[in-house]
């Protein structure tokens, strides 16, 4: 009996707790549409790059949907110490697209795969040993990340606003759509009523969809072109290891473990009002490795937690994780199912980016109150104000070329990623800035 009292839908705002099924499944679907289509983007990219052909690709897009769906159960539900125990949604990261494209394209599509399983087991193992190093993530550091991460996004939602990497992109019927969608999301928050009011995402989303579909933008003949079921397909392609690839991508799963230390803070921070614990970071960390490493074994790109769900939660406070659970299923039978992945794919670029500005404001905003939290000594201000600039700026003045004297392998990690800059500055400045630099007056001396 306590057990079925415990069910009820204000249970979508505590992090357990069970939420009616009929009741949770549109909150979790929410969630997977929000960044479904940015789940498969990646692996599109890469394995053009890598030579592979249309049906090579809709094989790995289908193990992508069902590793993603498993690895955010683990997330949510983890095994052993690998796993956060939070609401985090797992997808193919756009961070690894540059090297794992300039891998594949030069060493072959099996050397790539090669070099994500082990990368993703050192960044898994690392996250094991998170107590040892967790130390030099101040708060201040981790707030500098969260910031640059919502600000690495805003291109990002602009991009699928216009319509994605599309010859239409920036048209007026893209336009249009993303506007439709974005306007959609702020009625439907102003008017609905109770917890209604945070499925504003879903609603933009349908309504959008709809919208696209009497314009003739979508081509639902696709949906059963895979037939009905479809088990994943492991092993695709035979590993190969290369030293040089596997030193360039465990480098990015670096740069990545960084994000994810910055996603699941924000995550906290802006979803649950509190302080993140060294097990959540640790469990996150290991359940990126070790699932990217899983998602080797199915012949996919690296799977990471996604900024994208850590701006919905931020933005509609909805953490069951029960709830998100239903969308991981939703996944999980999308990877099964090709109608409904295919379904899923479906949705418009800009469709999608008229969900997803407001979304990624939503992260910049949360880094700027972690910022707020931290405290404006002169030592934070130092190392914020540094980071950011030295990060936003030597990554956006791209005519510039700042980075054309360091090696190729300096240029793919750090020259298009103001995180992985804002990381290693602000950590650097952590650790050889005095604690106190603020300035002693007469006053405060007496």
């Amino acid at each position: 009996m306590a057990e079925i009292k415990n069910v009820s839908t204000e249970n979508i705002y505590r992090l357990d707790g069970r939420v009616p099924i009929l009741k949770a499944i549109p909150f979790g679907l929410q969630h997977i549409l929000a960044m479904f289509v940015s789940n498969l983007t990646p692996i599109t990219i890469i394995g053009a790059a890598s030579g592979l052909d249309n049906a090579q690709i809709a094989i790995l897009l289908q193990n992508a949907m069902f590793i993603a769906g498993i690895a955010t159960l683990i997330q949510l539900y983890p095994l052993w110490r690998i796993g956060s125990r939070l609401p985090i949604v797992m997808g193919v990261s756009f961070t690894f697209v540059t090297i794992l494209s300039y891998v594949g394209s030069t060493y072959g599509y099996e050397t790539m795969v090669g070099a994500v399983l082990v990368g993703g087991f050192v960044e898994g193992t690392l996250g094991l040993l998170a107590k040892y190093w967790k130390k030099i993530i101040t708060p201040v550091v981790a707030a500098s990340v969260v910031t640059a991460i919502g600000y690495s996004l805003f291109t990002v939602g602009t991009r699928s606003f216009g319509g994605g990497y599309t010859p239409e992109f920036g048209s007026a019927q893209n336009l249009l759509l993303g506007s439709i969608t974005l306007v959609t999301c702020l009625v439907f928050n102003i008017l609905a009523k109770g917890y209604w009011k945070q499925l504003s995402v879903l609603a933009g989303l349908v309504v959008g969809y709809l919208c696209a579909m009497m314009m003739g933008v979508i081509d639902l003949s696709q949906i059963f072109s895979g037939g009905l079921f479809s088990l994943p397909h492991l092993f695709p392609y035979v590993p190969k290891f290369n030293i040089g690839a596997i030193l360039s991508v465990t480098i990015i799963f670096m740069v990545s473990a960084a994000e994810t230390i910055g996603d699941t803070t924000a995550m906290v921070s802006g979803g649950l009002n509190r302080e993140i614990e060294l097990r959540e970071i640790s469990g996150s960390l290991a359940c990126d490795g070790y699932a990217s490493s899983l998602s080797a074994l199915f012949g996919c790109p690296p799977v990471t937690s996604f900024s994208q769900n850590v701006g919905l939660i931020n933005m509609t406070k909805v953490v069951n994780r029960f709830t998100i659970m239903t969308g991981a299923v939703c996944m999980i039978l999308a990877g099964l199912l090709p109608p409904i992945g295919n379904f899923f794919a479906s949705l418009p670029e800009s469709v999608l980016g008229g969900c997803t500005l407001m979304m990624f404001g939503t992260i910049t905003v949360s880094g700027i109150q972690m910022i707020s939290k931290a405290g404006f000594s002169q030592r934070n201000i130092t190392i914020v104000a540094l980071s950011l600039a030295v990060g936003i700026g030597f990554t956006s003045a791209s005519e510039m070329d700042i980075w054309h004297i360091f090696p190729q392998v300096i240029q793919d990690v750090f020259a298009a990623n103001c995180v992985a800059v804002v990381f290693v500055v602000s950590i650097v400045l952590s650790l050889i800035l005095p604690k106190n630099m603020d300035i002693v007056t007469a006053q405060n001396k007496d």
